[in-house]
């Protein structure tokens, strides 16, 4: 073999190298985004379930105006995307979601009493 060829055979293992390296790099980019968007669809539920507690009437299971009491169901506690907690004032609550594929990755959002989503904190890959 002459020494052309070789060499193009060795570009071509450099430049094959190269693009499985991107192709991995872009997969492992979209795990992380779609385990983030996951997180925070869930805490979007949670939001909504936390609001809807706080208005309805003690009588009727609720909070009567109030986040204190509220408590996030078992079955959504953990799941596939996270854990998740909550932090319960009288008219503010913080849910702290914890992401399953990797600790270091969180999103914290605040909920006032008009059930609105305040201020979202990402950390880890999620940034």
């Amino acid at each position: 073999m002459g020494q052309q060829q070789l060499l193009l055979i060795i570009l071509g293992v450099i430049i094959v190298g190269i693009a499985i390296a991107v192709g991995l790099s872009l997969f492992s980019a979209q795990s992380v985004q779609s385990n983030r968007d996951a997180i925070i669809n869930d805490l979007n539920n949670l939001a909504a379930q936390a609001y809807q507690f706080r208005i309805r009437p003690s009588s009727m299971g609720g909070g009567q105006g109030d986040y204190t009491t509220f408590a996030i169901p078992s079955k959504m506690k953990t799941n596939e995307n996270g854990t998740y907690t909550a932090a319960p004032t009288t008219n503010t609550i913080v849910f702290t979601a914890t992401s399953a594929q990797n600790a270091s990755n969180t999103i914290k959002v605040t909920i006032d009493s008009d059930g609105k989503l305040g201020t979202w904190v990402y950390s880890g890959d999620f940034q």
